[in-house]
Protein backbone atom coordinates (compact mmCIF):
# COMPACT_ATOMS: atom_id res chain seq x y z
CA UNK A 1 0.00 0.00 0.00
CA UNK A 2 1.23 3.31 -0.96
CA UNK A 3 2.59 5.79 2.38
CA UNK A 4 0.00 8.65 2.53
CA UNK A 5 3.05 10.82 1.47
CA UNK A 6 3.28 9.55 -1.81
CA UNK A 7 -0.63 9.88 -2.70
CA UNK A 8 0.03 13.73 -2.03
CA UNK A 9 3.46 14.25 -3.98
CA UNK A 10 2.33 12.95 -7.32
CA UNK A 11 1.63 15.20 -10.08
CA UNK A 12 -1.62 15.21 -11.84
CA UNK A 13 -0.91 13.84 -15.84
CA UNK A 14 -0.81 16.55 -18.27
CA UNK A 15 -3.77 16.21 -21.02
CA UNK A 16 -3.27 14.29 -24.21
CA UNK A 17 -2.08 16.95 -26.88
CA UNK A 18 0.04 19.43 -24.47
CA UNK A 19 3.53 18.60 -24.96
CA UNK A 20 6.41 20.31 -23.44
CA UNK A 21 10.23 20.27 -23.94
CA UNK A 22 12.79 22.41 -21.96
CA UNK A 23 15.90 24.51 -23.86
CA UNK A 24 14.44 25.03 -26.93
CA UNK A 25 16.86 27.57 -27.81
CA UNK A 26 20.50 28.46 -26.00
CA UNK A 27 21.07 30.89 -23.46
CA UNK A 28 22.93 32.99 -26.35
CA UNK A 29 19.84 32.54 -28.61
CA UNK A 30 17.59 33.87 -25.70
CA UNK A 31 19.51 37.06 -25.16
CA UNK A 32 19.62 37.79 -29.25
CA UNK A 33 15.80 37.53 -29.21
CA UNK A 34 15.27 39.52 -26.37
CA UNK A 35 17.12 42.46 -28.19
CA UNK A 36 15.17 41.85 -31.43
CA UNK A 37 11.81 41.82 -28.98
CA UNK A 38 12.78 45.16 -26.88
CA UNK A 39 12.68 46.52 -30.51
CA UNK A 40 8.82 46.00 -31.51
CA UNK A 41 6.28 48.48 -31.04
CA UNK A 42 4.13 46.45 -28.45
CA UNK A 43 1.02 47.94 -26.83
CA UNK A 44 -0.84 47.74 -23.92
CA UNK A 45 -2.95 44.80 -23.92
CA UNK A 46 -6.96 45.79 -24.22
CA UNK A 47 -10.06 43.46 -23.81
CA UNK A 48 -13.53 44.79 -24.38
CA UNK A 49 -12.60 48.00 -22.53
CA UNK A 50 -10.20 46.33 -19.69
CA UNK A 51 -6.57 47.33 -19.97
CA UNK A 52 -4.34 44.31 -18.76
CA UNK A 53 -0.61 43.88 -17.32
CA UNK A 54 0.82 43.21 -20.41
CA UNK A 55 1.95 44.20 -23.36
CA UNK A 56 1.60 42.75 -26.99
CA UNK A 57 2.09 42.73 -30.84
CA UNK A 58 0.56 40.47 -33.43
CA UNK A 59 1.93 39.35 -37.20
CA UNK A 60 0.44 37.75 -40.18
CA UNK A 61 -2.98 37.99 -38.28
CA UNK A 62 -4.64 39.45 -35.47
CA UNK A 63 -7.49 38.97 -33.61
CA UNK A 64 -10.46 41.89 -33.09
CA UNK A 65 -11.65 40.91 -29.37
CA UNK A 66 -13.85 43.57 -29.70
CA UNK A 67 -15.66 42.29 -33.46
CA UNK A 68 -14.50 39.19 -33.22
CA UNK A 69 -12.61 38.82 -36.45
CA UNK A 70 -9.58 38.10 -37.74
CA UNK A 71 -7.46 40.46 -39.83
CA UNK A 72 -4.62 40.57 -41.87
CA UNK A 73 -1.57 42.86 -40.09
CA UNK A 74 2.11 42.98 -41.12
CA UNK A 75 4.01 40.55 -41.71
CA UNK A 76 6.43 38.16 -39.50
CA UNK A 77 9.93 39.89 -39.20
CA UNK A 78 12.82 38.19 -39.95
CA UNK A 79 13.71 36.87 -36.64
CA UNK A 80 10.24 35.76 -35.88
CA UNK A 81 10.29 33.72 -39.21
CA UNK A 82 13.57 31.95 -37.79
CA UNK A 83 12.03 31.31 -34.53
CA UNK A 84 8.76 29.84 -36.32
CA UNK A 85 11.11 26.79 -37.84
CA UNK A 86 12.21 26.03 -34.61
CA UNK A 87 8.61 25.60 -32.86
CA UNK A 88 7.19 24.05 -36.10
CA UNK A 89 10.01 21.69 -35.78
CA UNK A 90 9.16 21.22 -32.33
CA UNK A 91 5.57 20.74 -33.09
CA UNK A 92 6.31 18.59 -36.23
CA UNK A 93 4.01 21.26 -37.59
CA UNK A 94 5.02 23.14 -41.04
CA UNK A 95 6.26 26.19 -40.71
CA UNK A 96 4.01 27.87 -43.13
CA UNK A 97 0.99 26.71 -41.46
CA UNK A 98 2.14 28.82 -38.35
CA UNK A 99 0.83 32.33 -39.63
CA UNK A 100 -0.41 33.92 -36.73
CA UNK A 101 2.47 35.32 -33.90
CA UNK A 102 1.43 36.63 -30.66
CA UNK A 103 4.74 38.21 -28.78
CA UNK A 104 3.72 38.77 -25.03
CA UNK A 105 5.74 40.75 -22.31
CA UNK A 106 4.87 39.97 -19.08
CA UNK A 107 5.65 42.75 -16.64
CA UNK A 108 6.32 41.56 -12.57
CA UNK A 109 2.76 40.87 -11.41
CA UNK A 110 1.55 40.61 -14.57
CA UNK A 111 -0.31 37.17 -15.91
CA UNK A 112 -3.28 35.73 -17.71
CA UNK A 113 -6.64 34.14 -16.43
CA UNK A 114 -8.15 31.22 -17.60
CA UNK A 115 -9.42 31.35 -20.84
CA UNK A 116 -8.94 28.78 -24.26
CA UNK A 117 -8.04 30.42 -27.78
CA UNK A 118 -10.46 31.64 -30.10
CA UNK A 119 -11.52 28.67 -32.00
CA UNK A 120 -10.51 30.12 -35.44
CA UNK A 121 -6.73 28.41 -33.92
CA UNK A 122 -5.62 25.39 -34.53
CA UNK A 123 -2.64 24.17 -32.40
CA UNK A 124 -0.60 26.87 -30.79
CA UNK A 125 3.02 26.56 -29.95
CA UNK A 126 4.35 28.76 -27.05
CA UNK A 127 8.08 29.70 -26.49
CA UNK A 128 8.95 31.34 -23.07
CA UNK A 129 11.66 33.49 -22.58
CA UNK A 130 13.62 35.27 -19.39
CA UNK A 131 11.75 33.83 -16.53
CA UNK A 132 9.65 30.94 -14.96
CA UNK A 133 5.72 31.10 -15.09
CA UNK A 134 3.57 27.95 -13.56
CA UNK A 135 1.50 26.99 -16.94
CA UNK A 136 -1.86 26.10 -15.69
CA UNK A 137 -4.52 23.88 -17.30
CA UNK A 138 -7.98 22.70 -16.02
CA UNK A 139 -10.94 20.95 -17.27
CA UNK A 140 -14.44 20.74 -16.08
CA UNK A 141 -15.56 17.59 -14.67
CA UNK A 142 -18.74 17.09 -13.74
CA UNK A 143 -19.00 19.73 -10.39
CA UNK A 144 -15.07 19.75 -10.14
CA UNK A 145 -11.87 21.04 -12.09
CA UNK A 146 -9.63 18.37 -13.41
CA UNK A 147 -5.80 20.62 -13.18
CA UNK A 148 -2.61 19.89 -14.00
CA UNK A 149 0.17 22.19 -14.04
CA UNK A 150 4.30 22.61 -15.45
CA UNK A 151 6.37 25.61 -15.08
CA UNK A 152 7.62 26.97 -18.81
CA UNK A 153 11.32 27.34 -17.69
CA UNK A 154 13.07 30.07 -19.94
CA UNK A 155 14.14 28.63 -23.15
CA UNK A 156 11.24 26.12 -23.25
CA UNK A 157 8.50 25.76 -25.85
CA UNK A 158 4.95 23.72 -25.49
CA UNK A 159 2.26 22.76 -27.59
CA UNK A 160 -1.40 22.54 -27.01
CA UNK A 161 -3.03 20.61 -29.64
CA UNK A 162 -5.93 17.91 -29.10
CA UNK A 163 -7.85 17.43 -26.29
CA UNK A 164 -5.17 19.74 -24.80
CA UNK A 165 -6.35 22.68 -26.94
CA UNK A 166 -10.27 22.12 -27.70
CA UNK A 167 -11.23 20.89 -23.54
CA UNK A 168 -9.11 22.22 -21.32
CA UNK A 169 -8.45 26.16 -20.70
CA UNK A 170 -5.06 27.67 -19.58
CA UNK A 171 -3.65 30.78 -17.65
CA UNK A 172 -0.37 31.96 -15.88
CA UNK A 173 -0.37 33.27 -12.62
CA UNK A 174 1.22 37.02 -11.88
CA UNK A 175 4.74 36.47 -12.74
CA UNK A 176 7.40 37.71 -10.00
CA UNK A 177 9.92 38.68 -12.96
CA UNK A 178 9.34 40.10 -16.56
CA UNK A 179 9.23 37.44 -19.29
CA UNK A 180 8.16 37.10 -22.58
CA UNK A 181 5.95 34.81 -24.86
CA UNK A 182 6.14 34.29 -28.33
CA UNK A 183 3.06 32.35 -29.50
CA UNK A 184 2.48 30.67 -32.42
CA UNK A 185 -0.91 29.88 -34.08
CA UNK A 186 -2.47 28.10 -37.00
CA UNK A 187 -5.87 29.07 -38.57
CA UNK A 188 -8.53 26.60 -38.93
CA UNK A 189 -8.89 25.59 -42.41
CA UNK A 190 -12.83 27.40 -42.34
CA UNK A 191 -10.42 30.52 -41.97
CA UNK A 192 -7.57 30.57 -44.00
CA UNK A 193 -7.53 32.75 -47.11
Amino acid sequence: MPSQLALFDAEPALPPGFRYAPDLLSPQEESELVVHLRELPLKEFEFHGYRGKRRTGSFGWRYDFDRETLDRVDDMPGFLRALRVRAAAFAAIEADRLQHVLVTEYGAGAGIGWHRDKAVFGEIVGISLLAPCTFRLRRKSGTTWERASVTAEPRSAYLLSGAARTEWEHSIPPVESPRYSVTFRNLRETVRR
